[in-house]
């Protein structure tokens, strides 16, 4: 790690903590040859990189999230738009042709490590996308609501197997997008992609699928979240839902707490843990009945992303984003491969039912 302005980098650092740590990298204060090991290390350390003695200052030193960044309705669309309406293109330089933006699912070796590279990412995105639909049970005339649209890539499969599909978001750049792809695929009256809140949502569906959409709504709403999914869900049908993990402690530590990743990337998120997943859905009347859990594959993911961007930076002039935007992007991604790295993230494919009686 190479200090270019150490008396800024101490500076932001004393002030704000890791969030001032992402800032001095934003603004150049320091820089290294190894960014994916560097953060690797501090994420494999998280847990005893303050002292001891000092974690009980935690909560007098901790920077609060703002108030408007609350996921009601309007700070939803809000939130959302900040990170997924920023440009299509912006996504297109760094994902795969689907348009998948999640954990790819790998083949695996012997030693269960995920065998990964740039041709394979839709192949491997594809297989995460036909799992999840599987296990769902979605075939020939499935009822099925996708909350959380992305760009279309799994509506658009789902009714390429037959399903009639209902998809749900809060940014009107994926909605269009997907409208668009589902034309092209000759499947638009097999697709309905809307501008509409989860919470807005009525009807009866086979299946319910959900892929890494929430660690967007915050730890407020994920009983309203859990009771969605099980008040839409039809006598037998399944629920598949795709979603990163944390520590429970960690993640109780931070729910309160502003981020750097809540501050320049997504506003209004907390990642869940395991035992928050399970204890919601529980209180929603669901259990779980099969959990896959997968994270070395999203660190292969998020590496092939970085590499991906970094191939096409030039083009971010040209979409009207600066270098502090691709420093901020390159940070982004790679402290999320470092969490995958080292252990302290994970996601996971669930599959829901409605408990027992």
């Amino acid at each position: 790690m190479h200090l270019r302005n150490e008396a800024d980098f101490f500076r932001r650092l004393g002030a704000r903590g890791l969030i001032g740590f992402g800032e001095s990298y934003q603004a150049g204060d320091w820089d290294t040859d190894e960014l994916p090991a560097l953060l690797t290390v501090l994420a494999a350390h998280m847990a005893d990189l303050i002292p001891a003695p000092l974690r009980n200052l935690r909560a007098v030193c901790r920077i609060r999230r703002p108030h408007e960044e609350r996921n009601t309705r309007r700070g939803a669309r809000s939130n959302i738009a900040r990170h997924y309406d920023l440009s299509d293109e912006l996504f297109a330089l760094f994902l795969d042709a689907t348009m998948t933006y999640s954990s790819a699912l790998f083949a695996e070796d012997e030693s269960r490590r995920p065998i990964a590279g740039d041709g394979l990412l839709t192949v491997a995105q594809n297989r995460k996308i036909d799992r999840l639909l599987d296990a769902a049970g979605v075939g020939p005339g499935s009822r099925v609501l996708e909350i959380g649209t992305g760009w279309g890539s799994l509506a658009v499969r789902a009714a390429a197997r037959g399903a009639q599909v209902r998809t749900v978001t809060l940014s009107a750049n994926q909605r269009a997008y997907t409208e668009h792809l589902a034309a092209e695929a000759g499947l638009s009256s097999k697709v309905t992609p809307q501008l509409l809140d989860y919470r807005d949502v009525e009807g009866s569906y086979d299946a319910v699928l959900s892929v890494e959409m929430i660690e967007a709504i915050g730890r407020e709403q994920w009983p309203g979240y859990f009771a969605a999914l099980g008040r839409l869900l039809a006598p037998g049908g399944r629920i598949g839902l795709q979603s990163i993990t944390m520590p429970h402690a960690r993640m109780s530590a931070s729910a309160a707490t502003q981020t750097w990743i809540t501050k320049y990337i997504f506003p209004g998120g907390l990642i869940p843990s395991a035992r928050a997943i399970e204890e919601n859905a529980g209180r929603a009347g669901l259990r779980v009945v099969d959990d896959m859990a997968f994270g070395p594959h999203y660190a292969e993911t998020l590496r092939l992303w970085h590499e991906r961007l970094t191939r096409y930076a030039r083009h971010l002039g040209d979409l009207g984003f600066d270098p502090t935007f691709e420093r901020t992007w390159r940070l982004y991604l790679l402290y999320s491969q470092a969490g995958f790295a080292s252990g302290y993230l994970d996601v996971h494919q669930y599959t829901l039912e409605r408990a027992l009686p």
